[in-house]
Formats: C-alpha cells, structure tokens, sequence
C-alpha cells in the first residue's frame, strides 16, 4: 500500500558530523527537508548551549531588520519582494551582515535624527511666523476694549504705547484711560482640542483679570513626533502684574502650549517675521536634501530586506538545530529520523555537502534501534485538506490504517447529503474553481489573511464538496428550492373522475405511468401537500443506510490495523464480535429497509410495515400475525421470527464474547508462562548455569519472566484488563446505538436546509414573480439583491458551515473511533519552507 494509506518507514538514524562541515550538512538538510533532529542536549538549558551566542547575533540581526522594516513602513516604501530563495550563508559571511546592518542602522537613525530636528524646527518657524501675523490684530482689539466712551475708537489705537523691545515670550504696553499702567501680554500655540480648557482655567485661576484672543492657523502643520497633520491656534493672554504673569506661564506649560518671543513695536516684528521666512526657506533646503538621503538608503534596504530576513532565519534556524546535536570533540553527533526510501538521498547531500566544505572525511550514517517512531504521510496540494482534517483529530500512530483516503470520498459525500441543493452546489463550485485555477495569483493573499488562509487550504476539499452537492441536489431534484421537470413526471393529476383527487391512485394507469422518473426524485412531490412526509421518509432511511455502511467500513478496516500489529487476540476478541454484532442488529435493520421497498410498492393496497415498530418487537419477542390491522406486529416473510431470535441470541452472545475472551485468554496466558518459569527454576543444576539460565537468572541471580519483556514489561494485572475490556465492550454496543442515531443528523440538516431555502424564495423573490409585465421586472431587479445576499449569507455560509462541522464530527467520531487511534507522533522535519511561512504568519 502506499503511504496515504499506511505511513513511510521511518527509522532513526545516528549522523557523525566533522565540526567543520557540520554547518553545511545541516543547511543542505533544511533545504531538502525530510529530516527531523532529535534534541540530545534536552537535559542543558538553552542558555548553556554551544551555539548560544550566535543564535545571539542572529537575533540582534533581526532585531535591525525589524527597524528597517518599520521605517520602511513610516515612510510608505513598498518592500521588493523577488521571489528569491538564497541559500544561508556561511558563517564567515554572518560578520560581513552584521558590519553592514550597522552601518545602515548607524546610518539612518542619524539621518533620522537630523531630519526630525529640521522638521521641528521647520514647525516652530511657521508657528512664530503665524504668532507674528496675529499679534497686531490682538494688541488692536485690546486697545478697543480697554478704550472708555469719551474715547473714541480710532484715538484708543494710537493710545497704545509699547515701551522697550520684548525680552523673552511676550511684551508690555501702557494704556492712557485717564491715568497710566502697566499691562503685559504672552503669546503662543496651542493644540485646538485644548482651548477650551485653557481659557476656562485661565479665567478661574486668574480671577477674570486676563483677557484671551485666539485665532486659528489655516495652514496644515505636520507635528514632527507623529508625522501627522495637526490643528492648532494662535492665542495671546492679556495681564497686569509679575504675579499673573507666572501664574499664565503655569498654566501655559501644563496645557502643552508652546510660548513664542514678540517684539514690542510694529517694526521689530516685521523684521522678525522677514528673518523667519529667510530662515524657513534655508531650512526647506536642508530637509529636502536630507529626505532625498533619507529615501536612497531606505530603497536600497527595500530591494535587499526580502532576502536579507531569509538569510538570517536560516543562519538561526542551523544553529538552532547545531545545538541539538552531541559534540564529541572536533565531532558533532545527530540523531535524526528520515523515511527509509530518502536513505540514500541523504547520504547524498552530506557526502557532497562535507566535499563543498572542505572536510577531510565524509559524513557517516547508519540506522539504529527505535521503539517510537514518528507518523509521516506524504501529501500533494489535493490530499493536504483532507490529511489535515484527519490529524486536527489525532495524528496516527506509527503504521496505522489513514482514514484521510476514505474521507476524500466519503467526506464531501454526507456534506452533500446535507447540503444537498444542485443550485448552491454550482455557487460554490464556482467560488472553488476560482480559487483552483488562480491559486498561484491568490496565495500571496491567502496567506496575509488567516482566514481566508484556512478557505484557501481546503479549496480542492471544496471543490469536492461542490461537486457531490450538485449530484445531491440532483438526486433530491431540487435546486433553490424548486423542482426541474427533465423527463417528464410520471404522474399525471389532470384525470378527472368526477372531481379532483386529493390523492393520486397508483393503480390507475391514467394517473400513473406505472415506472419511476429516470433520475431522481419526481417533480410532481414539489406540488404535493405531503412532500415533507415523503421526503422525510427517504432521508432518514438513506441517513442510517449511509451510516450504518460507514461504521461497518470502519471495523472491517480494523483487520488491516490486527494483521499488520500480529494482534491475533484482537482479530478474534474484537473485530470479530464487533462485526457479528454491528449486522446482526443494525446491518438487518438496514436489510429490512430494502426488503420494505422492494415487497411494498405503491400499488399494494396492503399497509407497510412501520420498520421502527417492528424492530423493537424483534428485542420484545413480540409477534402476532393474528392482528391483521397491526402491521408491525405481522412477519413480512416466512422463517422471519426464528431469524429475528437468532440475531438477538447472536448479538447477546458477541457482547459476552467481546467482554470476556480477553482478559480470560490472557489470564490463561500469564498463568501458563508462570507455571513454565517455575519449572524451568526447578530443573536448575545448583552448581551449573547454562545459557538457558542466564535468560531467567538476572546478573544479580533475580528470577526474571520472560512475560517481563515486550507488552507485559510492568507485569499483568487481570482487574484492570477486565476493567479496560468492559469499557471498550459498553462503549461499543452504546455507541452502536447512538451512533447509528446520530447519523441521522444527515436528515436533520437536509431538511433545514431544503426549508430554508423553500421559505426564502417565497418571502422574498416569490413576490416579483407573482407580478405580471414591466411590474415584475422592476420588482426583481428590486428584491434579487436581497435574495442573493441572504442565500449567500444563510444558506452557503452558514448552513454550509453548520453541515461542516456535522461531517467532521461524523469522521471523528462515528467512522474513526471503530478503528483509528490516533495516538502518534508527528513528522516534524527541519525544513527551510516551513520555518520561513511560520515566520511570516
């Protein structure tokens, strides 16, 4: 068999490694990809390993890639991504990386730094000059205000007096109001958010004694911290007095406002405001040619940053694994588990790897005992999904029976039972093909996208899905909820007898044609009022047909996993008894539901047998064809009751079978090999040891069994093979029962479905297509974008979703559990591929 049916051969190999050539070997290994390393320094801590100092390095390289990138980022250049896949380097060339990725640092935090000192230099100055343009405006209207009702307001303007130059933030000015005083002034910036706040304090702290303009700055300043626009406004603070003066500068520094120098006179701003533009211009000179610098180096770190994370990863990912390897002076010791069919090409790429390296003798590796080995199934783009659906459950153990082949059939067949609508079906093939036939334009997508990433990895799943709907959806002749009429129906309900029927007769030839519709159901059922009895009948009768088939593939799979492990005792004292008591009652059962369909037809006046009934009267023993009215109580065919007793008798005796043959065989067992080990020490020569003895006699002349070897290492114990017998055996025959019941979920979800769909097209789109003429036009234009989003949204994502899950459930539990453990270990090989993909989630 191949390998998705049963795992490759594996073994553990033993890889001695020279020190020199150890570097490459192990980076040829994670290029190739199917070796995975066993940690023989389990017992150091990772602080303690040989390797620790690189791995070190290696994560302050990453450490400057990570501000690379995040530059890269602020300054919205796209990083080139060629598609390339560098080998690593050699570790002679990790010191020029290192050299280099400083230097860039060095390089573009200075320029960094220089360029956010020009930026904040740059926002000061427009700042300065917009408090500039403001101030005359402000010292105008605090001259009118201040100005009394004898004077007028052209006299209060000229009123105003500056004395002296302004040192520091602000100034002082005189107003004559019939006497002289001292009045002071501040002005400054401040974030508009915060105005409000600022005046209110203001006016509270100061006891109304301030007066406040402000005026908003149209011009679009860039806050050089964030780089992101920011809206400010231009205030002046009007007092009188040193005291309030500090009190304003208080308040001022807890808002965050910054206080800007103003002269005293007209003219000193003018020739302030001048030196700024002057000063502004210079400094737009000096910020482009910075920013040009700035951008040069950033696009020669975006055209290398790609490879440049793939060759660190890797020189961390080999030392990573360097340090899982035993040295043994100028040595290095692996142990390592490969397939057995890539024996050879592993010997291949370390014998060429250890030449290309310099060293002075090839690599050596040999196989070596190894009672756990790891699962590894090979699998394409087609057979991943299913692989993983089967492992998110638990991974196999070590060369037993993969349901994965099983669930590509069986898997996208109980979704459709569910599913089963031909016109969603083609919704989703549709979605599916795209995602088949452009996966190579859309992985890059995918994999940016968690979940999408997941729909992306399951495309070929469902396709499959899709595909077996259709058929479904055909079988059940139903698409959106209504029926197509191909071939023809075979009834015909336009014979009238006097009125109209309200229930067609079989047995006319008028009404029926007397043979069934080629494929599928008949459409005559979507106009008839009991189209859910008759539906619902079928469904449930396929949902345990189909259930019982699946469980019976299960246990008949598990004489694969008993032939291979040489399980004799359990070929005999479970697939037998659990094969004998699956059909004697549930295989019948399913053998009733085609003897029903077959002797009962249509036109057989006589009344069908409830199938349900009768099999509780077959555990009842009850039986009484006196009763012609019951007719489950009648037997449908001769030798019936003695057959019914008889699988009774054979399921009873299975359970007992299952129960006890084991744990009594091996009671049998231990005590027959006990009884051979005291004789054997009875017939001992006292003064003679033979090679016999030395199997039975420790070193230390302890007796030891030879059931002390092998499965019965820690010796037996009957109790708890009992123990664990009876739970398997309830197990089993209960879950017989409510598995066989929970098949019938299959039904369940197809009936929702099928009225989902009925409801939505008669509260929906049933209403333009009640309307005649331009009318109806209009209103399905109107009323199919809402169909179409709710069919989408309800019975493709979320009824398929919910048949999904109900599948999986069905695979884990119903169809696995009758054969699958799934208590192995995973294949985990050292492999560049999957390193760099985890790296990039």
């Amino acid at each position: 068999m191949g390998s998705l049916f049963r795992s490759e051969d594996m073994a553990l190999y033993q890889i001695y490694l020279q020190a020199e050539s150890a570097y490459s070997c192990v980076s040829e290994l994670g290029e190739l990809g199917i070796v995975q390393f066993k940690d023989l320094n389990c017992d150091v801590n990772a602080f303690q390993r040989k390797f620790v100092n690189e791995i070190r390095r290696c994560e302050e390289m990453e450490r400057q890639l990570r501000y690379f990138e995040r530059e890269l980022k602020k300054e919205n250049v796209e990083i080139y991504d060629n598609g390339a896949n560098p080998e690593a380097p050699a570790p002679r060339d990790m010191v020029d990386l290192e050299a280099m990725y400083e230097r860039l640092e060095g390089e573009l935090s200075e320029l960094n730094n220089s360029i956010g000192a020009l930026r904040k230099n740059q926002c000061e100055l427009q700042e300065l000059r917009h408090v500039l343009q403001h101030t005359d405006e402000f010292l105008a209207e605090s001259a009118l205000l201040n100005d009394t009702s004898e004077t007028s307001s052209s006299q209060a303007t000229t009123d105003i007096e500056l004395r002296g130059p302004a040192t520091g933030v602000g100034g002082d000015l005189e107003t004559s109001l019939g006497g002289r005083f001292h009045l002071g002034y501040i002005a400054g910036v401040i974030d508009r958010s915060r105005i409000g706040a600022f005046t209110r304090l203001l006016w509270f702290a100061c006891h109304g004694n301030v007066y406040i303009r402000h005026a908003e700055i149209t011009e679009t300043l860039i806050d050089p911290h964030t780089n992101e626009e920011v809206n400010k406004l231009v205030f002046m603070v009007f007092f009188q007095g040193d005291q309030l003066k500090q009190r304003v500068k208080k308040i001022c520094d807890g808002f965050k406002a910054t206080l800007y120098p103003c002269p005293g006179t007209g003219d000193e701003r003018r020739e302030m405001a001048i030196g700024v533009l002057t000063r502004s211009q210079d400094l737009e000179t000096v910020l482009s040619k910075s920013t040009e610098q700035q951008h040069r180096v950033l696009r020669t770190i975006a055209q290398n940053l790609y490879v440049w994370n793939i060759k660190v990863l890797k020189i961390k990912a080999i030392y990573h694994t360097l340090n899982m390897l035993h040295a043994e002076g100028q040595n290095y010791v692996a142990e390592c588990w490969i397939p057995v069919s890539e024996h050879s090409t592993v010997q291949m790429v370390l014998n060429r790897s250890s030449e290309e390296s310099g060293g002075s003798l090839p690599s050596i590796i040999h196989a070596i005992p190894c009672a756990d080995l790891p699962t590894y199934h090979r699998t394409n783009k087609f057979t991943l999904a299913f692989q993983t659906v089967i492992d998110a459950y638990g991974v196999a153990s070590y060369k037993e029976v993969n349901p994965a082949p099983f669930s590509i059939i069986t898997f996208p067949f109980l979704f459709s039972v569910m599913f089963g609508d031909s016109g969603h079906g083609v919704i989703m093939l549709i979605f599916a093909l795209w995602m088949v036939l452009r996966e190579r334009q859309i992985r890059e997508a995918a994999m940016k996208n968690e979940m999408f990433s997941i729909i992306y990895g399951g495309r070929y799943l469902i396709l499959l899905m899709a595909g077996f709907s259709i058929y479904s959806g055909l079988l059940y002749n139903d698409c959106f909820s209504k029926s197509f009429n191909i071939f023809g129906s075979k009834w015909n309900s336009s014979c009238e007898h006097g009125q109209a029927p309200y229930m067609l007769d079989p047995n006319d030839t008028c009404v029926y044609a007397g043979s069934p519709y080629p494929f599928g159901v008949d459409p005559v059922w979507q106009l008839s009022m009991n189209k859910i009895s008759f539906t619902n009948s079928f469904k449930k009768k396929i949902s345990v047909v189909f259930g019982v088939a699946q469980m019976t593939l299960g246990v008949l799979l598990g004489i694969f996993n008993h032939t291979y492990f040489r399980q004799p005792l359990d070929l005999l004292c479970n697939f037998l008894p659990m094969i004998l008591f699956l059909m004697s009652i549930f295989g019948y059962m399913i053998a009733l539901i085609f003897t029903k369909w077959v002797m009962f037809s249509a036109q057989d006046p006589n009344c069908a047998p409830n199938i349900l009934i009768g099999f509780i009267n077959m555990f009842l023993f009850k039986y009484d064809d006196s009763d012609k009215n019951i007719c489950s109580n009648r037997t449908w065919f001769p030798g019936q009751m003695p057959l019914q007793f008889g699988l009774v008798a054979v399921a009873g005796v299975s359970a007992i079978w299952m129960l006890l043959s084991k744990p009594l065989i091996l009671n049998f067992q231990n005590k027959r090999r006990s009884r051979a080990v005291y004789v054997d020490i009875g017939d001992l020569d006292g003064e003679s040891t033979t090679d016999d003895q030395t199997q039975i006699l420790g070193e230390n002349g302890d007796v030891q069994s030879p059931v002390s070897t092998g499965h019965h290492a820690e010796g037996f114990d009957f109790g708890e093979v009992f123990i664990h017998q009876a739970i398997h055996t309830i197990e089993f025959c209960l879950g017989c029962v409510s598995h066989t019941a929970s098949y019938l979920r299959l039904w369940a979800l197809s009936l929702a479905h099928a009225q989902l769909s009925e409801v939505l097209w008669n509260m929906v789109l049933h209403s333009a297509f009640s309307m005649d003429g331009w009318m109806g036009a209009a209103m399905l234009f109107v009323v199919f974008t809402p169909f179409a989003c709710l069919t989408i949204a309800i019975l493709l994502l979320m009824e398929g979703l919910s048949a999904f899950l109900h599948t999986l459930r069905l695979h884990w539990v119903e169809f696995n559990s009758k054969f699958y453990g799934g208590d192995g270990i995973p294949f985990v090989p050292f492999n560049f591929k999957d390193i760099l993909a985890s790296a990039d989630d």
